[in-house]
């Protein structure tokens, strides 16, 4: 016998076994009137309630549906209510500017564009077939409970479920296709690595269009524990949230992790979750003291993953092993700061080149419209990752990044974007971006520019900046140069550049 497997079985398993228990408690500050707690049998009708409303609205099989949104209940219904009759979602990141948003949503072609009150000044320019307000068209988009039944889809494992994009190595964002089975086995082949259970709470430290919060929308709701809706990132709400609600787990990047140990240190009484939160990593490998300061001084399980949006995202997990306990705490924390072990059913191994390859079912299908790239990033039936590591004892360790991307405070940031946008100023002549080393973020965008000797300063060029691009990928210094270092070529020698920001390190990633 074979059966599909698709992405609403989580739900539907939910809905089956635990109908009358909250599973999601919707963020209570945010400009959409608050769903409160939802139950999975509500949440379930909700899904349905979308797929109906798509059907009516013609939106076939296959067509897709770009949503824009901060952490909410209503994104984590559609993750089901969309893919899980067949249609393609399109997570969007809510911090990309206009512009951004506009060449995600015309090259992914999506029909129906769905957006967040707070983000609504993107409809001035950002358009679709079909197009709504999440908390306003709340019944135009999720039903009003009294709809024919959404139309039967059969399934297919091998459809596309989302199209996420990330940045790569070229100045557009790429549709990375991920299928119902990449997500789905992807979802329990992490909850199986961090023991996922129907006693969990889950608090959305992580943004759920990243990776489709790395899976956990459809883990947490497949065994039935609870969803906990997080807005903003804030150190202070997080220890909050952990303490109300009795959260077990959360994912994070590195900037997330420090902002809540800022905020431990002028919190009163005892760390919420002490011995009972582990906190799920990647992004970049936080710094060994700051591993050691999530064990020591919040008391959570720290453990580490390694991933790509193309790979749904797991391909590592670095999970302290009893064989550790008679170590020393700063060096389980070394041990930790690795990228971790093969996940069950990912292969691993090391180019001549020293770039990380991978095989697992959870690579992608194909970047969307964009055979070229998918032809070299499956080059010999095995995803080039783009990273440059090493492998000793089974654990892979990440050296340096082969493309040219910077990861600050959990996301992607392509060097060669944020360089059109510096050039574009009349006053810069030329322009180089590099991630160098910060405790906070990870890693800095840092743009080293040249100028036509005007008296450009570096507030004008971040301004100019923030016209084009998301704020986070703005950059945060810039440092003035006579002349950029080059090959007898031409090309900008980056390490170069990066040599005095990253001396003594071992690593060329923070």
């Amino acid at each position: 016998m074979f059966v599909d497997l698709g992405v609403r079985d989580f739900l539907d398993r939910a809905e089956l076994v635990y109908p009358d228990r909250v599973g999601v408690v919707d963020e209570p500050d945010q400009p959409a009137l608050s769903w409160g707690g939802v139950t999975y049998r509500d949440m379930a009708r909700l899904a349905r309630g979308q797929a109906a409303r798509l059907d009516a609205l013609g939106v076939p099989v296959g067509g897709r549906v770009a949503i824009v949104s901060q952490n909410s209940a209503r994104l984590l219904v559609s993750f089901f209510g969309v893919s899980g009759w067949g249609r393609i979602l399109v997570p969007i990141n809510f911090r990309l500017a206009a512009a951004e948003v506009e060449y995600i949503v015309a090259d992914s072609g999506a029909e129906v564009l769905i957006v967040d009150p707070e983000v609504e000044h993107l409809l001035a320019t950002v358009t679709a077939k079909h197009v709504f307000v999440l908390g306003r068209d709340d019944e135009k988009i999720f039903g009003s409970g009294g709809e024919v039944p959404p139309r039967a889809w059969a399934g297919d494992e091998n459809a596309t479920a989302t199209i996420n994009y990330t940045s790569g190595t070229t100045a557009r964002p790429k549709g990375v296709q991920l299928t119902h089975r990449n997500l789905w086995l992807n979802a329990v082949v992490f909850g199986l690595h961090v023991a996922l259970t129907d006693s969990d709470v889950l608090l959305h430290t992580l943004p759920m269009f990243h990776a489709n919060g790395w899976g956990m929308p459809y883990g947490v709701t497949g065994v039935g524990a609870r969803h906990i809706v997080l807005r903003k990132v804030d150190g202070a709400e997080i220890l909050r949230r952990v303490e109300a609600h009795g959260v077990t787990v959360m994912c994070a990047a590195p900037a997330v992790v420090t902002a809540a140990l800022d905020a431990a240190t002028t919190w009163t009484g005892e760390i919420p979750g002490r011995d009972r939160v582990r906190v799920i990593v990647a992004g970049a490998p936080p710094p060994t003291r700051v591993i050691h300061r999530v064990r020591a001084e919040l008391g959570w399980e720290f453990i580490q993953i390694y991933g790509l949006t193309e790979t749904s995202p797991l391909l590592t997990v670095n999970r302290a092993r009893s064989e550790w306990d008679a170590v020393d705490p700063m060096e389980q924390a070394r041990r930790l700061g690795r990228a971790g072990g093969p996940a069950l059913g990912v292969r691993i191994e090391i180019d001549d080149d020293g770039e990380v390859l991978a095989r697992s079912n959870h690579v992608l299908d194909a970047y969307w419209n964009k055979p070229d790239e998918t032809a070299r990033a499956l080059a010999g039936d095995w995803f080039h990752t783009g990273d440059r590591g090493s492998l000793e004892d089974g654990y892979l360790t990440i050296a340096d990044r082969k493309k040219d991307v910077i990861i600050s405070g959990g996301e992607n940031v392509t060097s060669i974007e944020v360089e059109d946008a510096l050039i574009s100023h009349p006053a810069v002549r030329e322009a180089a971006v590099i991630g160098i080393p910060d405790d906070r973020w990870g890693e800095l965008v840092t743009a080293v520019v040249v100028t036509d000797g005007s008296d450009v300063t570096a507030e004008d060029i971040v301004a100019h900046c923030r016209t084009l691009l998301a704020g986070y990928k703005c950059p945060k210094r810039i440092d003035f140069v006579e002349s950029l270092p080059r090959t007898a070529t031409g090309k900008i020698q980056k390490f170069v550049l990066r040599e005095p920001y990253w001396a003594g390190r071992d690593r060329q990633v923070n």
